[in-house]
């Protein structure tokens, strides 16, 4: 029988280098890292791999167990529940900073917990750091390990101590489930449909724009169906881009578009479609993934301004290079006609592994090669020999020609058009080359 991977969490106060021991142990910089306290709000997780065993390491929001203001209140409450979560816990402490009040509040927190837990020393990389160390055995602990994240100094006795508590065989590996990321513009939404979807508070919610700094990837099971989720940070214009943590957020978000298989937009009801709606379609679908709008908060639009149809159409008729595309109007914080938003990744999962047979596509080629647009190179007019279909996700169509420097705009997109009312390719990029005979 199988186990699943277990849940290794960090904890510890602000800026105690927690991302930087999880970039570490999982091998790439996932996590955003800044000399800045308070940088990681939201529980952020990553498969790593030890000496052939595998764990899920849960990065967390610095915890302050008095914290009044509402953000940090909310990332104590993250930390509690990655507690909760964890089946082992790394206590990260600050060893220049030395013992403080707020470590023994969590120190006497973990006593009272039955799971695992080890007391990590971190920021030992000097001889003057090694001074500050002897207060941290006050806390009365069996052993504390003392490292450097940053230098990556005795992560490997951390490492072989953790090792047999990880199971030796696992269960069906993550990857397998279809990706989805959730994109948008910021405080559109994005968290609050995570949280709905996965019926509970997974992510860090605010009325502040820009709260999610980090993409954050969350597993849901909808009707025994696995799905993984990945909420990001809102993408703004560039030039209201700052430089540090939220461009580098930013391109988080984009580099979360990359690795998705579905993207779905939220778009801010109130607001419609926007130009940088529009331009986070165009990286969607220079990507090659598969979209979905939702456009969210349908329930304060006043209903006597749009039914839902007719905003659909007046959304279509405005931007009709959307049209394929799947819209769904919801609501994420009352939850209607969220559920529907499964259906439509089941939909347009199918349609990105669709492939059509040579012998349909030839004879779709000989039926519009009569209503194709003129088109001539040098005086002769172009003609399509036969075609096939290269690659499915995004499908991918190579057409045979005559003069390929004859294909122009208009043509191409009389063949897609033509293409997707055959097929329908609903909400997928699909893709034509044309080749020279």
């Amino acid at each position: 029988m199988t186990k699943r991977k277990p849940l290794v969490a960090i904890i510890g106060r602000p800026n105690v280098g927690k991302s930087t021991l999880f970039n570490r142990i999982i091998g790439t910089r996932k996590a955003i890292v800044e000399k800045i306290p308070g940088v990681t709000r939201d529980r952020n997780y990553g498969p790593a791999t030890y000496r052939d065993r595998h764990l899920i390491l849960v990065d967390t929001g610095g915890f302050e167990p008095q914290a009044e203001h509402p953000i940090m209140e909310g990332v104590r409450r993250q930390t509690e529940t990655a507690i909760d979560e964890a089946d082992i816990i790394i206590f990260l402490m600050d060893g220049k900073e030395g013992l403080t009040e707020v470590d023994k509040e969590i120190a006497h927190m973990l006593r009272k917990t039955e799971k695992k837990v080890f007391y990590v020393v971190n920021k030992i990389d000097n001889r003057k750091a090694e001074e500050n160390i002897s207060d941290f055995y006050t806390l009365g602990i069996e052993k504390l390990y003392l490292i450097s994240a940053e230098h990556g100094i005795n992560i490997n006795e951390l490492l072989d101590d953790i090792y047999p508590l990880l199971p030796e065989t696992l269960q069906e590996e993550i990857d397998q489930y279809p990706r989805i990321a959730i994109v948008g513009k910021p405080n559109v939404g994005k968290s609050t449909l995570v949280n709905k979807l996965a019926g509970k508070e997974r992510l860090l919610i605010s009325p502040e724009p820009g709260t999610t700094r980090d993409a954050i990837d969350t597993t849901i099971t909808y009707y025994k169906k696995k799905y993984i989720f990945i909420d990001t940070a809102g993408i703004r214009r560039k030039s209201r881009v700052e430089r540090g943590i939220e461009s580098y957020s930013v391109f988080r978000a984009l580099k979360s578009i990359d690795r998705c298989d579905i993207a779905i937009l939220l778009v801010d009801a109130m607001e419609s479609i926007t130009a940088q709606d529009l331009k986070i379609l165009k990286y969607i679908e220079e990507a090659g993934k598969g979209t979905i709008i939702c456009f969210n908060k349908w329930d304060i639009v006043p209903k006597d301004e749009k039914t839902l149809d007719q905003y659909k159409d007046w959304i279509i008729n405005r931007y009709p290079h959307l049209s394929h595309i799947p819209m769904l109007f919801i609501s994420a914080l009352t939850g209607k006609r969220v559920s529907r938003i499964f259906e439509e990744i089941e939909k347009v999962r199918a349609e990105q592994l669709k492939r059509i047979s040579t012998g349909e596509l030839n004879s779709f080629v000989r039926a519009i090669q009569t209503t194709l647009p003129s088109a001539t190179y040098r005086g002769k007019p172009l003609k399509i020999y036969y075609a096939t279909q290269a690659h499915v996700n995004p499908p991918e169509f190579v057409m045979f020609v005559n003069y390929p420097e004859a294909v122009d705009e208009r043509i191409r997109k009389y063949i897609l058009n033509s293409i997707r009312a055959r097929w329908g390719f609903r909400g997928v990029p699909v893709r034509i080359f044309f080749r020279k005979k």
